[in-house]
């Protein structure tokens, strides 16, 4: 059997196999770490061979982790990272120095440890963790960024003691599953913070500040504000690139950044990595020079495979998309939609069922076409629900049973002056991206199929 036939055949065993939360929601969740633990003792607790930088938070952490994985790559290290959910492909979790780990190497890894597997009876999330760790020991990479999946204190992830804590952003989503209040959600967050290593909060809030200085004190460790550390400003902008000054404010150093991460919502992202950078230096002796910051902010996208994101797909008619999926994601990506001079702006939009969407519904443009639809999951909030929903809050447009059928209807109805925005969930950007197969090479940025 081909590499590829076997690979679909082991990513149906595990998407079919193992509780997975993307699809089925709450229910995948295993309420502590001993799965994870158990599958890192039985791979030799592989991430004791590299050292580690955990990044947590509510919106934010993604690119986070791209942006700083990329930081890294420039200077030469070779960089391991691992982040969650994947938009098209299940390799765009794992990935050392952007590459994503190849079709073979999953393959083999499943087909080794399948008995394990189901006597230990990991979730999706658990195995692949182990999976991560397992590339990033054998590939013998100086660093690797891991982004949380879901909180942080009983998140698979939290089996590592990193050299570097960050918690992006505490704003409501899970709350479900972490809390209905923002204080209550950062302490799962906090969760991350370990002894003696140090932490970065990328924004400060009033009711999440106590949570982490006492959570901090606790464990001996300096927690630093990057909003203290960086001032940033917007000084221009084209669709797919954004210009900035930096100013490094213990050092009254001002320097010009491109950052090719075109959203506005990354400002507090990119002031959280330059953060991240002095502290590596200061505390690990890192040699980051400010010119290889400079050079790796301006093509993270080439570095690390980074994709929807305000990710302009398409010019002419214009065409974007963006993975926003909670109130506060939804609000930054809207608040810089509407800054998009267009004859007629339409709006591609679903969402998971598990979504206070009421309030998110409620913040969109009114004037703008609508079309509703669902992705191909369990979890997917039904598109005739979404429709209903979206009538009340006076939203117009008609619904479609899949994402492939509404950016169809999209692009049809759209003239070359309007655009298109898709957005409200990681699966609608993903399953819009696979239709419009717009990846042009940045899933897989070199050929990797020779990659072990």
């Amino acid at each position: 059997m081909d590499t590829d036939n076997r690979y679909e055949q082991i990513l149906s065993y595990l998407y079919e196999k193992l509780p997975m939360f993307s699809r089925q929601g709450a229910a995948a969740l295993k309420p502590n770490l001993d799965n994870t633990i158990k599958i890192c003792e039985l791979l030799g607790n592989p991430y004791e061979q590299f050292k580690s930088i955990h990044i947590a938070g509510t919106n934010g952490k993604g690119s986070t982790s791209h942006m700083l994985a990329a930081v890294l790559q420039e200077c030469g290290y070779k960089v391991g990272l691992y982040t969650s959910p994947h938009l098209v492909d299940f390799r765009e979790r794992i990935r050392v120095n952007g590459k994503p780990v190849s079709k073979e190497w999953v393959t083999n890894f499943v087909d080794k440890y399948t008995t394990n597997i189901e006597e230990i009876e990991p979730s999706f999330f658990e195995t692949t963790v182990g999976m991560a760790f397992a590339f990033f020991a054998e590939e013998q990479v100086d660093y690797a960024v891991i982004e949380t999946g879901l909180g942080g204190r009983l998140d698979s992830t939290n089996v590592i003691t990193p050299i570097l804590s960050v918690i992006t952003n505490i704003s409501y989503d899970h709350t479900d599953l972490l809390g209905n209040t923002l204080a209550a959600i950062a302490s799962e967050k906090a969760g991350i913070i370990k002894p003696k290593v140090p932490v970065i909060i990328g924004q400060q809030h009033p009711e999440t500040e106590r949570v982490f200085f006492e959570k901090s004190v606790h464990a001996q460790s300096t927690v630093y504000y990057a909003d203290a550390m960086w001032d940033l400003v917007r000084t221009s902008s084209t669709p797919s690139l954004q210009y900035y000054k930096a100013v490094n404010r213990a050092m009254r150093e001002m320097h010009d950044l491109t950052s090719d991460l075109p959203g506005s919502y990354q400002y507090h992202n990119i002031k959280t990595v330059l953060s991240a950078v002095d502290v590596l230096k200061a505390n690990q002796g890192m040699d980051i020079p400010f010119a290889a910051v400079q050079r790796a902010m301006s093509k993270v996208k080439k570095l690390t495979g980074l994709f929807g994101r305000w990710d302009v797909l398409q010019d002419k008619p214009l065409i974007i998309a963006d993975v926003g999926h909670n109130i506060a994601g939804i609000t930054e990506v809207t608040n810089q939609w509407k800054q998009v001079d267009a004859e007629n702006k339409h709006i591609v939009i679903g969402f998971v069922k598990d979504k206070d969407i009421d309030a998110v519904l409620a913040s969109l443009p009114k004037d703008n076409t609508y079309y509703f639809c669902n992705a191909n999951i369990v979890r997917a909030l039904p598109a005739s629900e979404l429709k209903k929903r979206a009538e009340a809050a006076g939203l117009q447009g008609d619904m479609y049973t899949s994402v492939a059928d509404a950016v169809s209807a999209a692009r049809n109805a759209v003239a070359v002056n309007d655009a298109v925005l898709i957005t409200g969930s990681f699966f609608i950007v993903g399953e819009a991206i696979e239709y419009l197969n717009v990846n042009n090479g940045r899933l897989f940025p070199t050929s990797l199929e020779n990659h072990h």
